[in-house]
């Protein structure tokens, strides 16, 4: 019994450990053209998308798939991320 409980824990902790990947990340402008394109996340996955994509591209849209089709043609016209210690004008 002992020895089943360990080989269950083992099991959870293997599927929990890998995190969410994606093959493509693509982000649209406002205007709905592609600004972004490859297989790295454009922005910080571990923060809410709504927070780190509206601080990248306000109005942009995050498409992410398991696919990789389209993704050999990288683009990258985001603008430049604010800096760090910059704050946001309010």
């Amino acid at each position: 019994m002992r020895m089943l409980s360990i080989a269950a824990a083992a099991l959870a902790a293997g599927l929990f450990s890998q995190g969410a990947s994606a093959a493509c990340y693509v982000v649209y402008g406002p205007d709905k053209i592609v600004v972004y394109r490859a297989p790295e996340p454009p922005v910080d996955l571990s923060r809410p998308l709504h927070e780190t994509l509206a601080e990248v591209l306000p109005g942009g849209t995050l498409v992410f798939s398991l696919e990789e089709y389209g993704c050999d043609v990288e683009v990258h016209k985001l603008p430049p991320a604010p800096h760090a210690g910059q704050q946001k004008a309010r």
